[in-house]
């Protein structure tokens, strides 16, 4: 059998670090970076006698996802112990939910190639993170030794977990970015998936295409860019297909992604979840949520990028263009500054995409940390609008915007680039354009519309770009006829 024979089945355990100030049971700060354990107290380095207080923020963030994620909110839920030994976990247990978690029976609707799926969510529940391994080598697979930091341990997680609906990769990317973006959208995590904040543990089995059962699922851990999900999933549905054909049965067991070398490396045997021992944490009372509670965190929720790109359809720009401006909260959210100066909705657009988009990438600078403002890019649009200055101006005064941080007006006045529409000196400037293009000029008489083009190039050339375009063609035709 060929890969194609086999349908994959793929269910993702989410781990997103909530943005709080203060860890879930501590006071400890969640800033990222920081010296090695400094970040630590006794609560969060599971010294003896201490007690655990829950942030009570975590729980308005989880609540709020839970409903950005069409989640039931649980009116009682409560935290556990997940027993395990690791040397980044100083309690030797993880403090966790697991038969009562705080959001249950939630999902996501995804689009491909304009169909959509409803994804379901089994479950999102608040846990504290572990510390970090440092390893003295590339990978955990290389290393000769480890160090651990414990600035991390504490840090409030939202584990959220899917059913297993995902069969293709294209839908487990389409899943991941569209949970991501609420999550950044709701502001219930900074959503910096460089720095760790949210983690993917992909859970993945084949089976023949045809058969209902399930196969046999591994699970591959911590995996922090869309691109690793993608290119473990190719090796692993591979790797599994090409021991199915050979016979052999696949393992249920943890593994790790070597992004260096591109393969899936085995860990240790997958757990069960009587393999953690759970029982009820002892030193947490169990969380009870009335209904007021979540409504009043419901009317906090933000508009989620899903009917933000509605909105800017209903404005007029296309499907696609609704989508790439709303992949990015920050980049949707500098559009509709800038439409509160300029309302057309589709220049705008096309600006932000374009220009605006590129500088970012060169720069390699955040929509937040732009040097031009909403508002700046809103008055350049004006001047073209008004024929102060061409589109093609344009291009190169936004470069200087973005170099200098002035306004468009002081930039085109300083360095002199406003659009030339007084007709008496246009007329000056074609009457030397035909008097050295004699040639062109016979070709148009002659029928040939291509000489006009040239000749409206010459004028532009000659106004170093500063030529009304409107005006020229106007004075041209006439001055030709």
């Amino acid at each position: 059998m060929s890969v194609n024979d086999y349908e994959m089945v793929c269910g993702i355990e989410v781990h997103a670090e909530m943005a709080t100030k203060t860890k879930i049971f501590c006071g400890c700060t969640t800033e990222f970076g920081g010296e090695q354990n400094t970040h630590v107290c006794p609560v969060c380095s599971g010294l003896p006698g201490v007690l655990p207080v829950l942030n009570r923020e975590v729980v308005n963030l989880a609540i709020k996802a839970g409903l950005a994620m069409n989640c039931h909110i649980a009116e009682f839920s409560k935290f556990d112990r997940k027993n395990y030994y690791y040397p980044d976990l100083p309690k030797n247990y993880q403090t966790s939910q697991y038969d009562l978690p705080i959001c249950l029976k939630g999902w996501l609707e995804i689009t491909i190639e304009d169909q959509t799926k409803k994804i379901g969510i089994t479950r999102a529940h608040m846990e504290e993170d572990a510390g970090k391994l440092v390893h003295k080598g590339e990978t955990i697979t290389t290393s000769q030794g480890s160090f651990v930091d414990y600035n991390r341990t504490g840090v409030p997680l939202l584990e959220i977990v899917s059913e297993p609906d995902m069969r293709t990769i294209p839908e487990v990317l389409a899943y991941l970015e569209q949970l991501v973006q609420i999550l950044e959208y709701a502001k219930v995590s900074d959503c910096k998936l460089e720095q760790g904040s949210v983690r993917f543990d992909v859970n993945i089995s084949l089976r023949p295409r045809g058969e209902s059962e399930f196969g046999i699922r591994t699970e591959i851990k911590n995996l922090n860019s869309y691109s690793s999900v993608r290119r473990c999933l190719e090796y692993e549905i591979e790797r599994q297909a090409r021991l199915l054909d050979q016979g052999e049965r696949i393992i249920q067991e943890t593994l790790t992604w070597d992004e260096g070398k591109g393969v899936t490396i085995s860990l240790r045997s997958k757990e069960e979840a009587h393999d953690y021992r759970y029982f009820p944490e002892p030193d947490l009372v169990p969380l009870v949520i009335d209904r007021e509670w979540v409504e009043r965190i419901r009317q906090t929720l933000p508009e989620l990028p899903a009917a933000r790109r509605i909105r800017f359809q209903n404005m007029g720009l296309s499907e696609y263009d609704a989508r790439v401006l709303t992949d990015s909260k920050d980049l949707a959210d500098f559009f509709d500054q800038s439409l509160a100066h300029y309302n057309d909705a589709k220049i705008l657009a096309n600006w932000v995409m374009g220009d605006f988009s590129r500088l970012l990438n060169a720069h390699q600078c955040a929509v937040s940390s732009s040097p031009v403002s909403p508002l700046q890019l809103a008055e350049l649009l004006q001047l073209i609008d008004k024929g102060t200055i061409s589109g093609k101006i344009g291009k190169s005064v936004i470069e200087e915007m973005y170099t200098s941080g002035k306004d468009a007006g002081y930039i085109i006045k300083d360095k002199g680039l406003a659009q030339i529409s007084d007709e008496g000196a246009l007329i000056a400037v074609i009457d030397q354009v035909l008097a050295a293009n004699q040639q062109s000029v016979e070709d148009y008489r002659a029928g040939k519309d291509r000489a006009l083009g040239f000749l409206v190039g010459q004028i532009m050339k000659a106004t170093k770009g500063q030529a009304n375009p409107g005006k020229v063609n106007q004075l041209l035709k006439e001055k030709l006829k």
